[in-house]
């Protein structure tokens, strides 16, 4: 890798290795020219202690086989938001016409940023916080990814936790929130007289059985904890780490099971949905255009909001991810792949869903607007009340929910490598001792699984949904926009293409052609549109009031919520500030010592291409924060031979 030789900086030391023609006898030389050492100079260095010795480099695991990162990756973006979220946002802003809108937003904000999150992890083999050396003024939007990690994973393994509820139920024949049922004999027999103000057995079963919401008042009265639902939880956190206990050793291997196993049962839900009778008036639901919906800035909000959450980016798992990739890695091939993969899979999930729920609206003989829904609504009321109307209701309820649960695992596993890689890599001792490793990750899960009690009491779906609607809201755009105009004016986007392309050692003409579109993207047009975001946010959330059901969050709630958005994006100047403190200088001085990267940043690429030995560049090491370092201190120190003396 090419680059200028970078001057000192307080707080870091520079070394130069010798070369293979010098003496291991080492000394320290005062100011010369031309780095001919004085008498006087060698004489003073004789008392001077030897060259100190840098900690031995700690190995970094690799992935098995690009297929490991590319099924982990797809395992990661393809998500609940696909199934659940996407089919529904579709209908309700103008059926095929939201496409355009989605596919706008994603080209300009989605690759582009989904590229920017690997390129970083891959070249600086480091996860969410230690990457940030390439600019150490930036290391809170590591910080703040690392929080948004942590938020999301603690809801997050709740979803697996109802999902399991749901898995056991599956195997009862009937289902229990069929009207096949006994205990909802009663309930369909008063639906079916034509009184609407009864609910569902499926709304019954989701509402009193699973949430046990009807005992809480709101967010202020959580209630006890629903201990069938802790036994899942806490089933759920007992997978997530017996499959993290190797690292991605053990995680690469599970996705080859948990990654492609939801293709093969949206398949068989989308040839089984096709025979039913009313499965077209469904579809048609889905994807009839109205044109009008383009005007609205909600459609386009929605649809940034849609390429945010089904593609993970600035929570951190694609960086960790990418971070164990080999060096020349074609990371604007597998970002292509991914990305399209992804959406693929978003556009055929609408038809899976919405064939089965047009044909529960042809039984009911409603339209399918009354039985389309979002979110865990969805997925744990709508769908498998439609599934418990198909002939062998058991064996597809079973199947659903199967693929729902390796959906969520797979996200929970690049969040929770998010999370993990940023610790090990701020204490690499931990990748040493395997026995500290484990105690570590057990402290984590068993840590999540305590917090996680609070969502699965009687008002946990309260506490759910607050923390759902604000960890990735306004909180995760600030974050991607900081990380975009880092990278563009701070680290320099000619210099972050040149990175990539140094990665892609034989990059083909169309990589090229493609790294002018992303540099657009980085410095105009995926900014302006993360603002346009942002804002419509911001009036958004000032101008409307929470809600779940019929429940209003009062005030203090939505405060509370606000609160953990800001957690987040807060880090970013907080970080920010303590780097320009720990420089020295005027404030302009400090601001430019903070955006010079750190030379272990290119230790990567001189690893690869073996010039580690060899390296010509002096090296930038961090001191201690409590060293106050002047540039004055290394002007002239260099480490030379008893022969060149």
């Amino acid at each position: 890798m090419k680059s200028e030789e970078p001057k000192a900086a307080p707080g870091n030391t520079i070394l130069a290795k010798p070369t293979t023609t010098q003496q291991n006898a080492m000394e320290v030389n005062g100011p010369t020219k031309n780095n001919v050492a004085s008498p006087t100079s060698q004489s003073q260095s004789e008392a001077q202690p030897p060259a100190p010795v840098l900690d031995p480099h700690i190995p970094r695991e690799q992935w098995g086989g690009k297929y490991e990162f590319l099924l982990s990756c797809i395992g990661y973006c393809v998500g609940l938001g696909n199934v659940w979220r996407f089919p529904y946002l579709c209908y309700r802003n103008g059926g095929g016409v939201f496409l355009i809108p989605y596919f706008i937003m994603l080209f300009f904000t989605g690759v582009p940023l989904f590229l920017m999150e690997l390129s970083l992890g891959q070249y600086g083999a480091a996860g969410p916080i230690t990457v940030w050396k390439c600019c150490p003024l930036l290391k809170g939007i590591g910080i703040g990814m690392l929080c948004v990690s942590t938020l999301v994973c603690l809801y997050y393994n709740v979803i697996i936790a109802w999902t399991f509820y749901y898995l056991g139920s599956s195997f009862q024949s009937p289902l229990p929130w069929s009207c096949e049922a006994p205990a909802n004999w009663a309930l369909c027999a008063n639906i079916s007289s034509g009184n609407g103000s009864f609910q569902s057995p499926s709304e019954v079963f989701w509402n009193e059985k699973v949430l046990g919401v009807v005992h809480s008042k709101g967010l202020h009265d959580p209630g006890p904890v629903r201990w069938p639902l802790a036994l899942c939880l806490l089933a759920g956190w007992i997978i997530i780490f017996l499959c993290m206990l190797k690292g991605i050793r053990s995680s690469g291997k599970v996705v080859y099971v948990t990654a492609t196993f939801p293709y093969f049962v949206l398949l068989v839900l989308i040839i089984k949905g096709a025979t039913l009778e009313g499965s077209l008036q469904g579809v048609a639901f889905y994807l009839t255009p109205d044109w009008s919906r383009l005007a609205s800035a909600q459609v386009w909000n929605d649809a940034a909001s849609q390429v945010f959450y089904s593609l993970g980016i600035g929570v951190g798992g694609l960086l960790s991810m990418a971070s164990y990739n080999k060096f020349d890695n074609n990371v604007i091939r597998d970002t292509l792949i991914i990305v399209v993969g992804n959406c693929s899979t978003s556009f055929f999930a609408g038809f899976a869903i919405f064939s089965i729920l047009g044909h529960m609206a042809w039984r009911k003989g409603v339209p399918v607007g009354e039985v389309a829904d979002t979110g865990p609504g969805l997925a744990f009321v709508a769908y498998p009340e439609a599934l418990a109307l198909l002939p062998g209701s058991v064996f597809w309820s079973i199947l659903f929910f199967l693929m729902l649960f390796m959906l969520g695992i797979d996200t929970l596993f690049g969040n929770m490598e998010g999370i993990t890689t940023a610790v090990l890599d701020e204490f690499p001792q931990l990748r040493q001792n395997m026995m500290h490793k484990t105690l570590f990750l057990a402290a984590l899960c068993f840590a999540f699984y305590l917090m996680g009690l609070l969502l699965i009491s009687d008002g946990g779906i309260y506490w759910f949904t607050l923390i759902d609607s604000f960890s990735t809201s306004f909180g995760l755009i600030i974050i991607a926009l900081f990380m975009c105009i880092g990278i563009s004016f701070f680290y320099g986007v000619n210099q972050f293409c040149q990175d990539i392309i140094d990665m892609i050692c034989h990059c083909p003409p169309w990589c090229t052609k493609f790294l002018f579109f992303f540099k657009a993207c980085w410095v105009f047009i995926t900014p302006f549109l993360l603002l346009f975001i942002l804002t419509y946010i911001f009036f958004e959330m000032y101008n409307t009031s929470l809600q779940y059901g019929s429940y209003v969050y009062p005030f203090w709630g939505k405060a509370l919520g606000v609160c953990i958005g800001m957690a987040c994006c807060v880090q970013i100047p907080i970080w920010a500030g303590v780097a320009i403190f720990k420089e020295s200088g005027t404030l302009k001085d400090r601001f430019q010592k903070a955006i010079r990267p750190l030379n272990s940043w290119r230790a990567n690429t001189l690893s690869s291409s073996g010039q580690t030995e060899e390296q010509a560049e002096p090296e930038r090491v961090d001191g201690p924060y409590t060293v106050n370092l002047t540039s004055m201190d290394f002007n002239a120190m260099t480490w030379q031979s008893d022969s060149n003396a």
